[in-house]
């Protein structure tokens, strides 16, 4: 199974569209007039499927397009859109969150005992691998945060370590680096 990748999808300005709605209204009050019964239907059903592709995408957030259960493309340009009427448009906040673990009993190197947290500041890159790979991304996110810390705290002593980059001295581990 190939896995999607994000592509930006084909989109028009909504303020683009809504001439072709006022063009489609005209038409249905003419239509109505002129008591064209098919012809009012076509143009209300035109009317109604044009209005059905406009969508808002706020600043920081994205949307993911579907069609079928396929994915389709994501919008992250921000403002009023419109696109394919068919395609369902699924939210995703681009937005930086963080949150600080829970604090973990875990050997380090050595063996010893040592309590252990972070503080984990992230943002969804790909919007596609974040709608479809995981169920909730921010249970995924935690869960992977506590895995990382387990093998951090493993692989590097706590402290007095001559030589050896220690949990205690190292900045770059401890996240005060650069």
């Amino acid at each position: 199974m190939v896995r999607p990748r994000e592509t930006q999808a084909w989109r028009l300005p909504g303020f683009l569209m809504i001439l072709l709605e006022a063009v489609l209204f005209v038409g249905i009050i003419w239509t109505h007039q002129n008591g064209m019964g098919h012809g009012l239907l076509v143009f209300v059903i035109a009317f109604l499927l044009v209005a059905r592709g406009f969508f808002v995408v706020q600043p920081n957030e994205s949307r993911v397009l579907t069609m079928f259960g396929q994915y389709v493309c994501t919008v992250s340009l921000s403002g009023w859109r419109w696109t394919n009427p068919f395609t369902m448009r699924r939210r995703i906040s681009l937005r930086v969150r963080n949150f600080t673990s829970e604090k973990l009993k875990v050997n380090d190197a050595d063996g010893n005992p040592v309590e252990i947290a972070a503080v984990v500041v992230w943002r969804v890159r790909d919007t596609a691998q974040a709608m479809f790979d995981v169920d909730d991304v921010v249970s995924f996110v935690k869960m992977q945060a506590e895995n990382a810390i387990r093998a951090l705290a493993g692989t590097h002593p706590y402290d007095a370590a001559p030589g050896r980059v220690t949990l205690l001295g190292n900045q770059e581990i401890s996240g005060f680096g650069s």
